[in-house]
């Protein structure tokens, strides 16, 4: 499973997932009265349960609470609120072994922000295990040419992790060798992944999927970290003491240099990056997202889910 390019994709890492063969039914969300008021304090509500993220490490939840923090402190004035409705801001399947929660806020229309896209998914596995999935995913608008930002951090054992961290490229480098050279290689972006190669827990993870690679930036960060039965360090802390500071500084960077600068973007090259956006959120949603997620919650959930998530792609 992965999180690929603002929502979640489970064709870059392979995990027995459950069946879902019950009837699907939804979720309930509970609201405590009618109006106005009411819809306030169930969005409240929600966004207070996904910012707890109940499954994971107290490091683990610290990183992703800091993460959305820095979105929020930064950002916050050019993104509208969460348009999602609560069953999908919410949900889980009928047997109550897998949930999730998401957070989506479109960007103002001043704003070059597109949408970001906050989650985490908990599902128990046959194994006797569970799967713990946390994302952050930012787009951009065709305003910009600048990389989009990626952020998953999957976890299905208490010892082992895979990470995908990367700024996603809106071009092709080849020809755009500008492009390279303005975000990937001045900015020595390769020093993140290099830092953490340095780990003896840390070793390349190679996506089965050629798509996923094929998305991916040369500086991306793939790696599986397994401590195995270390008894000197846990997942815990290189979590806090190594992926933590190398995701808050690239989300940094992506805040700074690709979020909030101007570019210059001629309009048949916006025509050039709205349809490469487009077929990338449609083809998560259609291809991934469309095979996983009706294992996982149930075919009626998935469909209310994904074609939600489709909406709000396409506008």
């Amino acid at each position: 499973m992965a999180v690929i390019s603002g929502c979640f994709s489970y064709s870059a890492v392979h995990f027995p997932l459950p069946s879902s063969s019950a009837p699907s039914s939804r979720l309930s969300v509970r609201t405590r009265s009618s109006g106005s008021s009411a819809s306030m304090d169930s969005g409240d509500e929600l966004r207070a349960k996904f910012m707890e993220f109940p499954h994971v490490s107290a490091p683990h939840r610290d990183l992703m609470v800091e993460l959305l923090s820095s979105v929020e402190t930064r950002l916050g004035s050019s993104l509208q609120p969460c348009t999602l409705p609560p069953d999908v801001q919410y949900f889980g399947n009928p047997s109550g072994s897998a949930s999730a929660s998401l957070q989506l806020r479109p960007g103002l229309p001043s704003s070059q922000i597109d949408l970001i896209l906050g989650g985490w998914i908990h599902c128990k596995l046959p194994s006797g295990g569970a799967l713990n999935i946390t994302s952050l995913s930012a787009y951009l608008k065709p305003s910009t040419d600048a990389p989009h930002f990626l952020l998953d951090l999957i976890q299905s054992s208490p010892t082992s992790l895979v990470l995908i961290l990367d700024l996603t490229p809106r071009k092709d480098l080849i020809l755009h060798p500008d492009h390279l050279k303005t975000y990937y290689e001045d900015t020595q972006l390769d020093r993140h992944r290099q830092r953490l190669h340095t780990l003896p827990e840390v070793r390349p993870y190679f996506s089965p999927s050629l798509y996923v690679r094929a998305l991916l930036s040369p500086t991306a960060i793939l790696v599986t970290i397994d401590v195995g039965a270390s008894e000197t360090t846990n997942i815990e802390e290189i979590i806090r003491d190594h992926v933590g500071p190398v995701a808050k500084e690239l989300l940094q960077f992506w805040i700074e240099s690709c979020a909030c600068p101007e570019r210059h973007v001629e309009e048949s090259e916006r025509a050039y990056l709205a349809e490469r956006d487009r077929i990338i959120k449609n083809t998560t949603i259609e291809v991934d997202l469309g095979s996983s997620f009706p294992r996982l919650f149930g075919q009626d959930v998935a469909d209310r889910v994904l074609t939600v998530l489709k909406e709000h792609y396409n506008k």
